[in-house]
């Protein structure tokens, strides 16, 4: 993995494909490469670059003249960073590349078979096992060529394939991978991520597991890797190209918190229903019958959304009084767990591609269980894949972590949760208490954003720390955990979330001065207790920055959050947490939309 861009038409491609790598940077890749031809050019012509993206610019040269290629950044699975793994990859006679996102899992044993066979390799990676397959096919089409190769390959894949025999085209497949194909006018494009297309084309098809395509410069058809055809119905995508620009903000990131309160406003639009004190959504393909029949709900979720999904449970526990849990998809599917029928299962992901979840919502498909997805990406493969679900309408983000959609994803399930317990025992009054207090979210939201000043000066001066605890109680401790997550992943210091009664149990051993404790502190039952965890810590000298509903006696520092209802409050208690890891980054001089190792949606094991 991570990016991949293809055009096929009469424009110069060279261009096109930088720009759409450009596009693509934001999910994370430690290289980049381009491969261009033309009807009228004598092969194929490449050019690959360990680094960023205006790394490989710096190596185009003047003439570089075509009108078909493929390009892609690399996130290292196979290999480290360098020109030689950096897609894409040739064949020994320079007549095949392919691009791919993915992992070949059986690439070590086609390797030794291989090289038995004479060839040589150039680079580490599983990816150019599909090229000296295709390569050394005797098939007469370039489509029978690759469909051979798939053949003999276990694992997951988007890819891309050139040939200089077969000029004229593109051949396309995925298994596990996206690929989305960009239809325009005399010219077609391909994309791991609508991001890429959006700037030439707003129609779109998104290609399923399984199924191949053959882009021309006036036509495409798609079949399956068996050859059979398959009917592709093009669809409008509804974000528009600026949505992926910066908006006159420094970072990505710090556009999309700054975006918070309109983005939730958004997921919140026309759901509302005043008369029954309760939310429409009509999108979960479950009538009132089917959802009092519930005995148990799910969550399944990676990094962000799992702990999107921790908050989700507790709501649907509070609101609905339906027993409820969340578990890493990860981990579910190689459990061997127990698929209960009478089991709502809920898959989470901001992309809807993410290949964990994806890979245990088909498990659970294929054991006859009800799954709803709740995911960002209209047309992702969760949402097609799921039973029904609803769509977070965050928009388009960019920043390799997750800000907005995490926040906006928690707000879905408030709805999810509310709507269940309408139907089973929730009270009109509490319904409309808490209608109220999701309208007020995006003000109170809009609130502490204007207090970013103040947290961006806590910010700087807990930088210099080398490690930092989290901690949180019940309706804290998810929040706690993302908000550790967000300080590691873009400042790339330690950080650690507990929860507040465990502290006791262990973790006060590390408490000293040079350790800082971010404390989440609602104002709810539990805030004696919260309180006493506050003070084990003020004993053993350590620092505590607080986030509360009220300034903390015993805190060191405290960030002052509104407050709504009570089982609202983990909405509002994360987002200047998100602005304390960004200044802590942004202080440390940290690349903070694409930090080091990650990329934006994982599309491997």
């Amino acid at each position: 993995m991570c990016g991949i861009v293809g055009y096929i038409g009469k424009r110069d491609v060279a261009p096109l494909l930088l720009e759409g790598l450009q596009r693509l940077e934001y999910r994370g890749y430690d290289s980049a490469g381009i491969v261009i031809t033309s009807p009228k050019a004598a092969g194929l012509r490449m050019v690959k670059a360990k680094g960023r993206v205006r790394d490989l610019e710096s190596r185009v040269p003047k003439r570089f003249a075509g009108t078909t290629g493929i390009a892609h950044t690399r996130w290292a699975t196979h290999g480290v960073p360098s020109d030689e793994n950096a897609h894409p990859h040739l064949d020994t006679e320079g007549k095949v590349a392919v691009v791919h996102n993915g992992i070949i899992d059986n690439a070590t044993e086609l390797r030794a078979k291989l090289i038995a066979d004479g060839i040589e390799f150039l680079s580490e990676t599983d990816t150019e096992v599909l090229v000296h397959l295709i390569a050394r096919s005797e098939a007469e089409t370039l489509e029978e060529k690759v469909r051979e190769a798939l053949r003999h390959v276990e694992g997951t894949y988007g890819l891309a394939v050139m040939h200089a025999d077969f000029s004229d085209r593109i051949v396309v497949a995925r298994n596990g991978s996206p690929v989305v194909l960009g239809i325009g006018e005399k010219e077609m494009f391909v994309a791991s991520d609508i991001a890429a297309l959006v700037s030439h084309t707003r129609q779109i098809v998104t290609l399923e597991d399984g199924e191949m395509a053959t882009l021309k410069a006036d036509d495409f058809r798609t079949y399956t890797t068996e050859g059979s055809r398959t009917t592709a119905t093009p669809t409008t995508v509804e974000w528009e190209a600026e949505s992926y620009d910066m908006g006159g903000h420094d970072t990505y990131m710090h556009k999309e918190i700054s975006e918070q309160a309109e983005a939730v406003d958004r997921v919140l639009r026309g759901r509302i229903d005043d008369r029954f004190s309760t939310v429409h959504l009509g999108g979960l393909n479950l009538d009132a019958r089917e959802a009092r029949g519930i005995r148990r709900v799910k969550i399944l979720g990676c990094g962000t959304s799992y702990h999107a999904g921790m908050i989700g449970a507790q709501l649907i526990e509070e609101l609905a009084r339906i027993p409820a849990d969340a578990e890493p998809a990860s981990e579910f599917r190689y459990r061997n767990p127990v698929v209960d029928p009478d089991t709502l299962y809920v898959a989470v992901s901001q992309s809807g591609e993410t290949y964990d979840v994806l890979a245990a919502v088909q498990e659970l498909k294929r054991k006859g269980a009800r799954v709803l997805g709740v995911v960002n990406v209209v047309g992702s493969a969760i949402a097609r894949e799921a039973d029904g679900g609803m769509y977070v309408h965050a928009g388009p983000e960019v920043c390799v972590v997750s800000t907005k959609c995490f926040t906006n994803t928690v707000v879905a399930f408030a709805l999810l949760a509310l709507h269940l317990g309408r139907i089973r025992d929730l009270s009109v009054a509490d319904g409309k208490r808490l209608i109220a207090g999701l309208r007020k979210l995006p003000d109170q939201i809009a609130e502490i954003l204007e207090g970013e000043a103040e947290i961006k000066k806590l910010a700087e001066e807990y930088a210099g720390a080398q490690s930092m605890m989290f901690i949180g109680r019940v309706r804290g401790y998810p929040v706690a955990l993302e908000a550790s997550l967000k300080l590691k992943e873009i400042s790339y210091i330690h950080a650690e979330a507990y929860p507040a009664s465990e502290l006791k149990h262990g973790p006060l051993a590390l408490i000293e001065p040079a350790l800082p404790t971010v404390a989440i502190v609602p104002d709810d039952d539990l805030l004696e207790k919260n309180r006493a965890a506050l003070e084990e810590i003020k004993a053993r000298s350590g620092r505590i920055l607080a986030v509360a509903h009220r300034e903390q006696e015993k805190a060191d520092h405290t960030i002052v959050v509104p407050k709504n209802e009570t089982e609202l409050d983990p909405i509002l208690l994360g987002i200047p947490l998100q602005l304390f890891a960004y200044h802590t980054a942004l202080a440390m001089g940290r690349d903070i939309d694409k930090p080091r190792n990650l990329a934006k949606s994982v599309t491997v094991e």
